[in-house]
């Protein structure tokens, strides 16, 4: 147990870890997780120089079991293991989930369970404000992905497995100006001890643990390769096997250190959201491949906000793009435009969303995001401080390296048993498992495509994407929209305008600017900018403001007036298009096609908050860009 507890602090020393500092810790009540409470509890009152005593809590710990809910028993073995987590002075909660939609089918059910456990991981987290939460994956599990992507052909990058330390992202971000959107950090420090090392510990610390009878169950692809694993776990099998995981993750650690590098150097962020990479400190065609994969691909999951792979002949294509210098076409990949930089003769590329990106508008409530995350935001940032400090301790070990030319599964085995990592025996091994799965997987993969022939999928619809005044948008995962109307401060700029003939009008003035743009069910519409709103705001701003407005048009009824489209604030509307217009220009063309803007029922435009134009004074709108996940995909570690 002694050695088992050195091991763990040492682990979280290489986190970045205090005992000081406030987790939270995923239990399922298996051995695994079990252990993990074990390490934990003892790393922490060891470290602390204090005991748990009865009745109480070990300080700046907590424990979620998550009930799935999906066999009868659950709930029972979520209590019992409440029970048994409360006695070692962990203090815990129990999470129930919600199928919403129903509950997942067989053949999603693990996928599925394990989404929804780290949903409520994180809820619990932000709700707790506790920036770590710590999960019981180990050499076993890493062992069992490797395999599971190998069948897949992934690279080098992919079968570096499960990250020691990463960065998770709210779904809906904080609100308030001060919050940094670090999010929380995903700790997995049992990475160097194996399933038989879960059950020492557990026994050491005369802990029970509980079985999931699912675990065993040969539907799933994950239990499969487990249990070819164990019959094939033989000490030396199980050492050349990590030994290989280890190269390959210092492999992607050498890699992301690179691309971390390059992006500080080549690449600028513009207030819109799009990115310019300057070609020239980025030399390209000096870059590895897999170097320069990564980085465009790092690159294009931040424009888009879309944390899709790039891979095959999209990643194909843009590796030849960016290494043709200057840059003189476009491309659009991965929900991405890419162009040339105005001014720059094609030393510089520009990367923002294509026209056909997911405008999804999703609604925030303040009161439960704003200022959330800005009491843990101090502590991950201090965390990650003390873990970057802790690897830079320790140079690259070239060890791994030499799979940097290399393209595909096949060749870095053949690299690896040429190398010495992996012996003749492990190597038959290894690659018999991967034909094993991978005809699996082409099997199932046939099966799911009949069955989409055969049965008509139905699609729900597209979210609306009406948003009402006081309420918040966010749209596209990159900006926070949202508008009011203003009574006082429309009566006041119009007045200005308008002096003689205000108070002929008196309170019903208000009423017509307010129907006349937004209409009586207030409500305004948010989409992408379109090459007519341009043609529109150069049209606002020829029009003559309102003191050539004749005395008949004046007299009109409100409803006339709004029929007739006479708007009565049209100077401060002229003002505004040709202040707009004059910020557009110095928007690149491409990315000027994804800025918000609002519209009434009928399609008018309303306003394009990025640029300050407001088609009525007493309408004020905003559109703040705040995306969901930071360049670079946020902090993580291989080691």
């Amino acid at each position: 147990m002694s050695a088992y507890s050195e091991t763990f602090s040492k682990r979280m020393a290489m986190a970045g870890l205090r005992p000081h500092h406030r987790i939270v810790l995923g239990v399922s009540g298996g051995p695994d997780s079990m252990a993990l409470c074990v390490l934990t509890a003892a790393w922490k009152t060891n470290s602390l120089g204090i005991a748990a005593q009865k009745n109480e809590f070990i300080d700046g710990l907590l424990a979620v079991v998550v009930d799935h809910g999906l066999r009868a028993e659950s709930k029972d073995e979520a209590n019992l293991v409440h029970r048994r987590v409360t006695s070692m002075g962990i203090k815990c909660e129990i999470a129930s989930c919600e199928w919403s939609e129903g509950k997942p089918k067989q053949g999603h059910l693990q996928e599925a369970a394990r989404e929804k456990r780290y949903e409520i991981l994180q809820s619990a987290s932000i709700r707790h404000q506790i920036g770590v939460l710590m999960t019981a994956h180990h050499a076993d599990d890493q062992a069992e992905l490797f395999i599971l992507r190998l069948s897949r052909n992934s690279g080098v990058l992919g079968l570096a497995g499960m990250a020691f330390v990463s960065q998770l992202f709210c779904t809906c971000p904080d609100l308030s100006a001060e919050a940094s959107g670090n999010g929380i950090l995903l700790v997995r420090p049992l990475l160097e001890f194996s399933k038989e090392d879960m059950y020492k510990i557990c026994l050491g610390a005369n802990q029970e643990w509980v079985e999931d009878p699912t675990n065993r169950s040969t539907l799933f692809t994950r239990n499969r390769i487990r249990m070819t694993l164990t019959d094939l776990s033989s000490p030396i099998f199980r050492s050349e096997l990590q030994a290989l995981i280890a190269a390959c993750r210092r492999t992607r650690l050498h890699v992301d250190r690179i691309c971390s590098n390059l992006m500080h150097q080549a690449v600028t962020i513009m207030p819109e959201g799009d990115v310019v990479i300057d070609l020239g400190i980025l030399r390209p065609s000096e870059l590895k491949d897999i170097v320069l994969s990564k980085f465009i691909a790092l690159l294009l999951q931040f424009v888009s906000q879309r944390q899709r792979p790039v891979r095959g002949r999209a990643s194909k294509l843009l590796l030849d793009y960016i290494r043709t210098s200057p840059c003189k076409t476009a491309v659009t990949a991965s929900g991405c435009y890419l162009c040339p930089a105005p001014g720059s003769k094609g030393t510089k590329v520009l990367v923002c969303c294509s026209t056909d990106a997911d405008l999804a508008l999703e609604f925030l409530n303040p009161y439960l995001t704003e200022g959330k995350n800005c009491s843990i935001s101090n502590e991950v940032e201090q965390i990650v401080a003390n873990g970057r400090s802790y690897s830079d301790q320790f140079p690259q070990n070239t060890l791994g390296m030499q799979f940097l030319d290399l393209t595909s599964s096949d060749s870095i085995l053949v690299e690896a048993k040429r190398e010495g990592i992996l012996g003749q025996s492990t190597y038959k091994s290894i690659i018999s498992l991967q034909r094993e799965e991978s005809n699996n997987f082409v099997s199932k993969t046939n099966i799911m495509l009949e069955n989409m022939v055969q049965h008509k999928v139905y699609t729900a619809s597209a979210p609306s994407k009406v948003l009402h005044p006081e309420k918040v948008g966010y749209f596209m995962n990159r900006f926070i929209v949202k508008w009011n109307l203003r009574k006082q401060n429309a009566c006041t700029l119009f007045s200005m305008n308008n002096s003689n003939q205000f108070q002929d009008f008196g309170e019903e003035k208000w009423n017509f600017c307010n129907s006349c743009l937004v209409g009586h069910d207030q409500v305004a519409r948010v989409r992408c900018m379109v090459d007519a709103d341009w043609l529109y705001l150069a049209t606002l701003s020829k029009r003559g403001d309102s003191s050539s407005l004749h005395e008949e048009e004046l007299s009109l009824s409100v409803e006339s007036r709004a029929m007739s489209n006479i708007n009565l604030c049209s100077a401060c509307t002229k003002k505004s298009a040709e202040r707009a217009l004059l910020l557009l220009k110095s928007i690149p063309v491409a990315a000027r096609r994804v800025l918000p803007v609002l519209v009434n029922v009928d399609g008018v435009l309303l306003s394009i908050p990025c640029v300050g134009f407001q088609h009525c004074p007493c309408l004020v709108a905003s559109a703040t860009f705040k995306p969901k996940i930071p360049l670079g995909g946020g902090y993580n570690s291989f080691l």
